[in-house]
């Protein structure tokens, strides 16, 4: 990693500008960060360009010109640049267009640049509802989002790209990601912010369904490590699950939130979504644990202070930028 230049895609994101910081932390002598900052943002690299050199790249993994540009002269590639599952559920071919077409573009500019590793996100979308509990990364791929489709697509592009041009990759499946950098003040804000702008606001947080579905929810820095331990790593041409192996419900979930809040609020409950109504969900988490020496390190409740804690400065800033451009 000493020296090594590297390009995020989407690196302005949450997970994408908290892996820049592990990868200056770490010796890289550059990162680059392409981004079309629909949904990433500038603040969240302010601490990367602290401690090293970030290059930022203001453009869309679907032209081609603009990611060849971007690859060239880098040694790894880390492909976090998505869209949401409800955009994609709304805006079909926008979907296909930065999937399938814009990851296209991605591997063959690593292809032409002779790029060392691709660390491409995947989701644990692509299981879909539960065949079984724990899923290891064998489980059936019971996916029906489009969202999902276009991440088992991108498994399958980086497996034959492997197996065509011998470009070593890992692809992670992250479970229900949170923590510091979330998006506060998208249109498509997380279960978890809307639930802490409703009890700032002394509103109930809403609760779609009956509470019992469950989710395996990890922290954003354990994401980020894990995308840089498999940078470096010389194990190639898998998928790992990136979860903490806990379940927790959405009831769990909202209860422990009040709790750290301190609100005496009680979740209102409301008919459940279509958009990706998964039921259950929780990681085996062996395989990285064996081949990466991979393990989570921050719980769910340090998680959710820290997330709050974050939060509650981010307004605050917010605010003042508001004030200040007045």
């Amino acid at each position: 990693m000493q020296g090594a230049k590297i390009l995020i895609t989407g690196g302005a994101g949450f997970v994408g500008s908290s892996t820049a910081d592990q990868l200056l932390e770490a010796g890289a002598a550059e990162v680059r960060v392409l981004d079309n900052f629909i949904r990433g943002n500038l603040r969240n690299l302010e601490h990367a360009k602290e401690i090293g050199n970030v290059l930022v790249i203001e453009g869309d993994i679907r032209d081609q010109e603009t990611v060849d540009s971007a690859i060239c002269g880098v040694d790894y590639v880390i492909h976090q640049a998505a869209l949401r599952i409800t955009r994609c559920a709304e805006a079909p071919r926008e979907a296909i267009e930065v999937l399938i077409d814009g990851t296209s573009n991605v591997l063959e500019s690593a292809i032409r640049h002779g790029v060392k590793k691709i660390v491409a996100a995947s989701s644990a979308s692509v299981y879909g509802n539960p065949s079984y509990l724990p899923m290891d990364e064998s489980h059936p791929f019971n996916n029906r989002t489009l969202y999902g489709a276009g991440k088992v697509a991108n498994e399958q592009m980086l497996r034959a790209y492997y197996e065509m041009f011998h470009l070593p990759y890992v692809a992670f499946r992250y479970f229900n990601l949170y923590g510091p950098r979330m998006d506060i003040d998208g249109v498509y804000t997380e279960v978890l912010v809307r639930w802490m702008d409703a009890i700032e606001a002394g509103q109930p947080p809403k609760i779609f369904g009956d509470g019992t579905q469950s989710m395996d929810f990890v922290y954003v820095e354990d994401v980020a490590r894990i995308n840089v331990e498999g940078l470096i790593s010389e194990v190639t041409d898998e998928v790992f699950n990136v979860g903490t192996g806990v379940q927790t419900t959405l009831n769990e979930l909202c209860h422990l939130l009040l709790q750290i809040t301190g609100s005496h609020l009680e979740p209102e409950y409301h008919e459940a979504r279509k958009v990706n109504n998964v039921q259950a969900r929780r990681a085996a988490t062996e395989k990285a644990e064996k081949l990466l020496g991979f393990k989570t390190r921050v719980d769910l409740e340090t998680g959710l202070r820290s997330l709050i804690q974050w939060r509650d400065q981010a307004k605050l800033a917010l605010t003042a930028e508001v004030g200040g451009s007045r």
